[in-house]
C-alpha cells in the first residue's frame, strides 16, 4: 500500500505525519521536532521516514512559513532551503508539493470541527463569504480564501511584513525603539515569539516594569516569549502582564486593519501557535477591544465573525489533505 507524507515546517518547530493512502485510517505516525537540531528539511526527513520504515510514499505536501514560487525556496525565519525535486529524488516520493504556511492553514481550516475553535464574536457569517487567516507564532502569517467553483481557494500573502501602524504614545516609543534594531519596522517585528519578547525588552528598557528574578531567569533558560506568556497568565507578574496586553492590543488592532480590508464576512480565523496558548486570556477583551477600535467602522467589523482556532495542527492538516488530493 502506498502512503502520504505531510509537513508543517515554520521558524521554529516540524510537525512530521505519515499516512495510508487508503484514508480510512488515521496518521500511521506523527511526529514533533525542534528546527534547531537539523541541518535543514533533508535530514530530518531522513530519521522520520527511517523510523516509520514504510517505503512508497506516493506523495508529500511541505507547508513553509515563507513565500512559495517554484520548487525551491529559502525560509524566512531559518536558515534552510528545501528543494521538492532534490526530496523527491532521495526519498523516492512520487509527487512533492511546497506551499505556504498560512494556505496550508486556510485549507485545514475548511476542515476543522466546532472543538477546533473558540468564538470571539459570532457576528453575521455570510455563506460563501471571503474568509481571512491570521496567525502568530515564530513570524506572522495571514491568507485570504475566495469562494471560487464550489470552493474555497486560499490566496497566501506577505501581510505580516506591512508597516506597523501605532496608534498612540506608548506604540510609537516601541516604533521608535525598534527602529533602532531593525530600521523598517514591520507587524512581524512585534505580533510574534520574538515580537512579544521585543516588547517586554522596550518595557523593561523604558522603566515600565521591574522584572522578577523568577522571570528573568525562565527567560534565560529559554524560550523567551513562552517564559513571558506563562508569567503573564499566572498573574503575579506586572511586568510580564504588561507585555502581553500590549501584544495584544496591537495583535487586535492588526487583524482589524486587515479585515478593513478583506471584508471577510465568512469568518476571521485567528490561528497560530500563540493565539491557541493564550486563548483564555485573547477572550478578557483587550484583543477584542482593538479589533473594534476603527472609529466610524466599528459597527462595521462587528458583523465579521471571529474565532480562535485552538486547533495546533491546523496547518498540518491543511497539508495532508493537499497530498492526499495528490496521490
Amino acid at each position: 500500500m502506498s502512503h502520504f507524507l505531510a509537513g508543517d515546517i515554520g521558524g521554529t518547530k516540524t510537525l512530521l505525519q505519515i499516512s495510508a493512502a487508503d484514508g480510512v485510517r488515521g496518521p500511521l505516525l506523527q511526529k514533533f521536532y525542534l528546527n534547531a537540531g537539523y541541518a535543514g528539511l533533508a535530514e530530518m526527513l531522513d530519521e522520520f521516514l527511517r523510523e516509520a520504515g514504510m517505503p512508497g510514499i506516493a506523495a508529500a505536501c511541505f507547508a513553509l512559513a515563507c513565500p512559495v514560487s517554484g520548487r525551491r525556496v529559502k525560509l524566512t525565519n531559518l536558515p534552510w532551503e528545501v528543494d521538492a525535486d532534490a526530496l523527491a529524488a532521495r526519498f523516492a516520493i512520487g509527487r512533492v508539493s511546497l506551499i505556504n504556511d498560512f494556505e496550508a492553514v486556510g485549507l485545514g481550516v475548511a476542515a476543522l470541527q466546532p472543538a477546533d475553535l473558540l468564538v470571539l464574536q459570532a457576528g453575521e457569517p455570510q455563506v460563501q463569504g471571503v474568509r481571512l487567516v491570521i496567525g502568530a507564532g515564530t513570524g506572522l502569517g495571514v491568507a485570504w480564501l475566495s469562494w471560487q467553483k464550489g470552493d474555497y481557494a486560499v490566496h497566501p500573502s506577505e501581510g505580516g511584513h506591512m508597516d506597523f501602524a501605532p496608534v498612540d504614545a506608548i506604540q510609537y516609543e516601541l516604533l521608535q525603539y525598534l527602529q533602532q534594531r531593525h530600521g523598517h519596522v514591520s507587524y512581524e517585528r512585534i505580533v510574534s515569539g520574538p515580537g512579544l519578547a521585543a516588547i517586554f525588552e522596550f518595557l523593561r528598557d523604558t522603566d515600565r516594569g521591574t522584572p522578577s528574578a523568577q522571570l528573568i531567569a525562565a527567560i534565560k533558560e529559554g524560550d523567551a516569549a513562552a517564559a513571558i506568556t506563562q508569567f503573564a497568565q499566572q498573574g503575579d507578574e506586572p511586568s510580564a502582564r504588561m507585555a502581553l496586553d500590549l501584544f495584544l492590543r496591537i495583535y487586535g488592532a492588526f487583524v482589524g486593519n486587515v479585515a478593513l480590508a478583506a471584508l471577510p464576512r465568512g469568518g476571521i480565523y485567528v490561528a497560530g501557535g500563540i493565539a491557541a496558548k493564550i486563548s483564555a486570556t485573547m477572550r478578557q477583551g483587550i484583543f477584542l477591544q482593538s479589533f473594534l477600535d476603527k472609529g466610524r467602522f466599528a459597527g462595521l467589523l462587528e458583523t465579521l465573525p471571529l474565532h480562535i482556532v485552538i486547533n495546533p495542527q491546523v496547518g498540518l492538516l491543511g497539508a495532508s489533505l493537499t497530498a492526499q488530493r495528490m496521490t
